[in-house]
């Protein structure tokens, strides 16, 4: 009961910290927004006005991005270190993100006129470059610090072609560097849709599964000896991981730290069930993006910094003391 009673804590607390952020997202930026003005102009209707245009052509739609990509990314770095057992994995250092970032460009290049092109070749994207570094763990019993040197040495090479990708199309490209750092302006509602549906998919499939999630960490011979097909099972949260990065990246570039800072904040005060981890994780992240996103736009505003910047900034040094506490790069001992 304890336990129960901690875990609807923790969720009340973040639903309300979520609210907190998306009030100081839609409220931040370069043009002045009150909810005076807010509200008379959403009244009155009328798309001409600057107040309405603002708020439901950028600050809605920016809003919206930050809660499901902060949410996906988050969710998708947690499954990440629980599959492989591995707190220094993450969505964007073992090159889950560049992969679906090549993919999305590539389709945005070839097919941008498909609407639901891009977030579907990211997905393909993320799932590709997840089973390879899994392939690889497995056969080779890598350790942790090998896997995040083959997944920055993947991460390079999938960069790369992102790069040839730009000098190839440079005018179907459309906002490749925002892509290349990360960034929530300029998102559209369209481009948003299909993401979204795809993030809603993934994020019920890990709350579902979750305690498949729980029995996968006791190891594989116990989890087998539980009835579980351990292969099966352990394909599915890839490729809900993949689904949920993926999708993210489609939208709003190659956002990196999220899945790794996210994960450990939420395993310190949830614990280890993921039935709390994965929604406290969905919470927290959308928290963090809007956050992230918000300091972005003003710290030197009226220019606004991407909020890729931002995360690099705090994910920097929490990656480098991760790897300097030597020695816990398991989640579950």
């Amino acid at each position: 009961m304890r336990s129960w009673h901690k875990g609807a804590f923790l969720l009340i607390l973040l639903l309300c910290c979520l609210a907190g952020a998306v009030c100081l997202s839609l409220f931040t930026g370069s043009s002045s927004l009150s909810l005076g003005e807010l509200y008379h102009a959403l009244q009155a209707g009328d798309k001409t006005d600057t107040t309405y245009r603002i708020f439901l052509y950028v600050r809605l739609p920016r809003t919206l991005a930050a809660i499901f990509a902060g949410a996906a990314l988050a969710v998708s770095g947690a499954i990440i270190q629980a599959v492989l057992n591995n707190s220094l994995a993450s969505p964007n250092i073992i090159g889950v993100n560049s992969g679906a970032g090549f993919c999305a460009l590539l389709a945005a290049s070839l097919a941008p006129t498909a609407w639901a092109a891009v977030p579907l070749a990211a997905f393909v994207g993320a799932l590709a470059t997840s089973l390879f570094i899994y392939a690889l763990a497995a056969k080779t019993g890598a350790s942790r610090i090998t896997l995040v040197l083959a997944g920055v040495a993947v991460s390079s090479i999938l960069s790369a072609g992102i790069d040839v990708l730009t000098i190839l199309f440079p005018d179907d490209v459309i906002g490749a560097t925002g892509f290349m750092v990360g960034s929530f302006a300029g998102v559209t509602m369209t481009a948003l849709k299909p993401a979204v549906v795809l993030i809603v998919i993934g994020l019920v499939l890990a709350l579902v599964f979750s305690y498949d999630l729980n029995v996968l960490s006791l190891g594989e011979e116990i989890a087998a000896s539980l009835g579980m097909r351990v292969v099966v099972v352990r394909f599915l949260f890839i490729v809900i991981a993949s689904l949920l990065a993926g999708s993210a990246v489609s939208f709003a570039g190659l956002l990196g730290f999220i899945g790794l800072i996210v994960p450990h904040i939420c395993r310190r005060f949830a614990g280890g069930d993921n039935r709390l981890v994965i929604p406290c994780a969905a919470l927290l992240g959308a928290v963090f993006a809007l956050v992230c996103d918000a300091l972005g736009k003003w710290v030197f505003a009226p220019f606004e910094l991407p909020v890729g910047i931002i995360l690099a900034l705090l994910g920097g040094p929490f990656f480098l003391f991760l790897l300097l506490k030597g020695g816990r790069g398991k989640i579950y001992d």
